[in-house]
């Protein structure tokens, strides 16, 4: 986006727009999807969805997690498509539009008091007592394999990125990546690493008062941020997802954070150039522009999600799967 970049002094900005995907409005549609797919097709033990076997084991697993909006929407996607049940548990701030949205695609929705933690562990106990499956994107001791599913599913973004940029030939000199609890920073970063023929330097952004995987890094344990509630609503995440932290470790160069004001200034900016995200989407571009780069840099930057309503859900199946 060359004017963005000129606006910002630098050689080049882009912009990974996840704004519109699967129809579901971010870049989660990629992993809870995915995850609820490979589950029920471990469990049925055949590749087919469309088999009886797969519909007939799928109708008798629910799954159930909690969520700041879209990994929600990203489970109940999934149930929805393959034939399973869903359960998504929100915390008191996560917006109406998003529990709308939610229940559009056939899941159960419910509300509980306090902090997106508090969702996280209602949706553990009742995933216990009702013998369901839990599909967390966050990840803890004991906790590992879901969501390690779900961040394999955000790895065909890294993917698309490093092929545009292979063939374009040429390749960012830094990357600014959100995290909330860190799904998509980790797996962002660990293809970068992994896979791209150019190693950007790689930025984590965080709310300034929910800067979890920041202060887990410097402590060098999994370390709960304390802080009020940031209008970044879906990286306003106290803990540090336990696999996210052990990857970023290593994998990414800095942390930084961004007021609730900087990221809001940053809405207006992508607004004035074509894009409708939220704080949480542009949390990123906020970063971008309070860095010290020179005008040589060359950075890649993600807009998360659209607008907190999104589009409205479909009932219908047809052109899902």
């Amino acid at each position: 986006m060359p004017e963005l970049a000129a606006h910002l002094g630098l050689g080049a900005v882009w912009i990974k727009d996840e704004t519109q995907r699967m129809r579901l409005g971010s870049f989660k549609a990629l992993g809870g999807v995915f995850a609820v797919a490979q589950m029920i097709r471990d469990a049925a033990g055949v590749d087919d969805f469309a088999a009886a076997t797969a519909r007939a084991c799928a109708a008798q697993m629910t799954f159930i997690t909690a969520s700041a909006g879209n990994h929600g929407l990203s489970v109940a996607a999934g149930a929805r498509i393959f034939g399973a049940h869903s359960v998504v548990v929100l915390d008191g701030a996560v917006p109406e539009g998003f529990a709308a949205r939610i229940r559009a695609l056939g899941a159960k929705v419910r509300r509980v008091a306090g902090s997106y933690e508090d969702a996280v562990a209602y949706a553990s106990a009742a995933a216990a007592a009702n013998d369901w499956i839990l599909l967390a994107d966050g990840s803890w001791p004991g906790y590992v394999d879901r969501p390690a599913l779900v961040m394999e599913g955000y790895s065909v973004l890294a993917e698309e990125c490093r092929r545009t940029f292979s063939d374009r030939d040429t390749w960012p000199s830094h990357v600014f990546i959100q995290a909330g609890v860190g799904g998509l920073a980790a797996s962002l970063a660990g293809h970068i690493r992994d896979n791209w023929a150019v190693q950007p330097v790689i930025v984590v952004v965080e709310p300034d008062s929910a800067a979890c995987l920041m202060q887990s890094v410097r402590a060098g344990r999994l370390t709960r941020a304390e802080g009020v509630a940031s209008a970044m609503g879906r990286l306003d995440c106290k803990d540090a997802s336990l696999i996210a932290f052990d990857a970023l470790w290593q994998d990414a160069d800095a942390f930084t954070t961004v007021t609730d004001d900087q990221a809001k200034d940053a809405v207006a900016l992508y607004a004035r150039h074509g894009i409708d995200t939220t704080p949480s989407g542009a949390a990123p571009l906020a970063a971008l522009a309070a860095a010290d780069l020179d005008s040589d840099s060359r950075c890649l930057i993600i807009a998360t999600e659209g607008p907190a309503g999104g589009r409205p859900a479909t009932a219908d199946r047809s052109d899902e799967q």
